[in-house]
């Protein structure tokens, strides 16, 4: 059974940064795509970052642009999101996601002003 974990959520100051992490087990998952959507109070769940396998190719959603990182270390199939200059707006529950068919629990990322 496929089980996504991730970890790195909290509470930070805007303009800070974070590190949200997303450990897949229970499966293959060479030749998968994973990512980062999230969800805040109210809004519906938005693109954050996607990657492939390799880590070749990577794209984001307009929020991320230019902030955010994603990074995959597939060996260990763990997927990361590197969230920087945070903004209050980024306040979200952060979800991974393989091929957006398996989730992770989310994690929460709390940004005050």
């Amino acid at each position: 059974q496929v089980q996504l974990v991730e970890s790195g959520g909290g509470q930070v100051q805007a303009g800070g940064s974070l590190r949200l992490s997303c450990a897949a087990s229970g499966g293959t998952f060479r030749n998968f795509a994973m990512g980062w959507f999230r969800q805040a109070p109210g809004k519906e769940r938005e693109f954050v970052a996607g990657i492939n396998w390799s880590g070749s190719t990577s794209n984001y959603g307009d929020s991320a642009k230019g902030r955010f990182i994603v990074s995959i270390d597939s060996p260990k199939n763990t997927v990361h999101l590197h969230l920087n200059t945070l903004k209050p707006e980024d306040t979200a529950v952060y979800y991974c996601t393989v091929n957006a068919r398996y989730w992770g629990q989310g994690t929460q990322v709390t940004v005050s002003s």
